[in-house]
């Protein structure tokens, strides 16, 4: 049993594991809208390149805990400043 569940998070993923699935589901959003709602099997190299790239975004700006003060979270949600 991992400790995201034992702390009360429902789907049982770390806040990294949230994190990326937030972004892969966005971009897949994203993906379907852009092609009309369907994606053809000849786009998945592409669609693939961009959550691999949307993944790496949201990897590179991911930090544990809560933002430093005044600082954005990956939601966009500043944090306070005293």
């Amino acid at each position: 049993m991992s400790d995201a569940y034992v702390v009360g998070d429902p789907d049982g993923l770390s806040p990294l594991l949230v994190e990326l699935r937030d972004t892969i589901a966005r971009e897949l959003h994203a993906q379907v809208a852009l092609r009309g709602e369907r994606i053809e099997l000849a786009d998945l190299p592409e669609v693939s390149y961009q959550v691999t790239i949307q993944v790496e975004r949201a990897l590179r700006r991911w930090r544990p805990g809560p933002p430093p003060r005044g600082e954005a979270r990956s939601d966009g949600v500043q944090a306070p400043i005293d």
